[in-house]
């Protein structure tokens, strides 16, 4: 019983706090608007950024990765790395899909990475690499956020089963169903910010998506 309230209330912790959404608290608060009627149309950093400018855009990503690192970190308390990554994954959904704000929210990239950055701090700095180097490059923010969302859960596979596996891990822990609740979990959250970018990814294949430092998208 302990074990399933611990699971439970770490989903519903997760997921309220992804709920809380602040790209569109700040653009209610200090611009009497909703971020959501811009640009994009996405209450998240990108579109803070092009539509309020630099400082807010840092105060949604700090809010929106806190949330994330805040989430993982209850259900680690509560019961290990199932509970905490559970935790993280919900975190993301509501992040999406929030419930104090009529279930229109982000893309659930800042909160994934607060998430990483607590719950494995090598995934996130390598992560963090790829995404500035793709930006930097490509100008893409949303290159980056599908990149590194698709090399997530890889990575985590690998963090978990590194090459000599058949040594240092052994069937028995391979065996192990919290092992596989994790790699879904990593797995599902990379499924569901790549499904949030479904447009942007149409838009990049046609050449059409906005790149850094563009005003409208």
């Amino acid at each position: 019983m302990n074990d399933l309230f611990a699971i439970l209330f770490s989903i519903l912790a997760g997921y309220l706090l992804g709920s809380v959404n602040f790209s569109i608290i700040l653009s209610r608060m200090r611009y009497r608007d909703d971020i959501r009627r811009h640009g994009s149309g996405n209450a998240g950093m990108t579109n803070t950024l092009r539509t309020y400018g630099k400082l807010s855009a840092v105060l949604v990503l700090l809010g929106d990765a806190a949330k994330g690192f805040l989430a993982g970190w209850i259900g680690l308390e509560l019961g290990g790395p199932v509970t905490m990554y559970l935790a993280g994954l919900f975190a993301v959904m509501g992040h999406m899909f929030p419930v104090f704000f009529g279930f229109r929210g982000g893309k659930g990239v800042a909160t994934a990475a607060g998430f990483i950055l607590y719950s494995s701090l090598p995934v996130c700095l390598g992560l963090a690499v790829v995404f500035l180097g793709v930006v930097f490059f490509s100008r893409y923010v949303s290159l980056g956020s599908v990149t590194v969302a698709a090399l997530y859960p890889f990575a985590i596979v690998f963090m978990n089963l590194p090459p000599s596996w058949w040594q240092e891990v052994g069937w028995v822990t391979l065996l192990r169903p919290s092992l596989w609740v994790i790699l879904l979990c990593a797995f599902l959250m990379a499924a569901l910010v790549l499904w949030a970018h479904r447009s942007n990814i149409r838009r990049l294949l046609a050449g059409t998506e906005n790149k850094l430092g563009q005003k409208k998208g």
